[in-house]
């Protein structure tokens, strides 16, 4: 939890060129926004996310899951020689390997949002109720190493912020 200043947008592209200007002062600046704005990631200078390896990975873990219970199953645990097609055959074995590869896929891809984005947040804090329809927000936390409020609140109005809060707990 932390404390800082918010600034209140209205226009989503003036928010993204406020945060160009605010993040050459401040090293760690977050934007609260109620649907993704495109080039806010380059604004802030947000690093490309590691939930895609985190998807790979849990993918490689289903299909060698998969490919594990399908073989051992088949040809140790109860081999039963129908047709005379091999113990291990591989075509057959592809839709539980290919089902368990997107199971294990999106199941870590879930886990790693949660866990990445903190959630569950118990009694989050309320800067603005209507961050969450049609306002957009740029806050500087005071755990940034060049925080100054003063400074703070005057580039966040210098920028084109319609309000700047002083934020308790965030």
């Amino acid at each position: 939890m932390n404390s800082g200043i918010a600034g209140i947008f209205t226009d989503e592209h003036k928010v993204v060129e406020a945060a160009r200007t605010v993040r050459q002062t401040f090293n760690s600046v977050e934007a609260i926004s109620p649907y993704p704005l495109h080039g806010m990631e380059d604004a802030l200078q947000i690093p490309r996310s590691c939930i895609p390896y985190v998807t790979f990975v849990g993918g490689l873990v289903g299909m060698f899951t998969g490919l594990f219970i399908t073989i051992w199953t088949s040809a140790y645990d109860w081999p039963i020689n129908v047709g005379g097609k091999p113990y291990v055959s591989l075509p057959a074995f592809i839709p539980i390997v290919f089902e368990l590869t997107i199971l294990f896929g999106a199941l870590s891809s879930v886990v790693a949002l949660a866990w990445f984005c903190r959630i569950p947040k118990l009694n989050p804090p309320i800067i603005d109720p209507d961050l969450s329809s049609h306002k957009f927000a740029l806050f500087i936390p005071t755990s940034d190493k060049s925080f100054n409020a003063e400074q703070a609140e005057n580039l966040l109005r210098q920028v084109g912020a319609l309000e700047v809060k002083k934020v308790s707990e965030y």
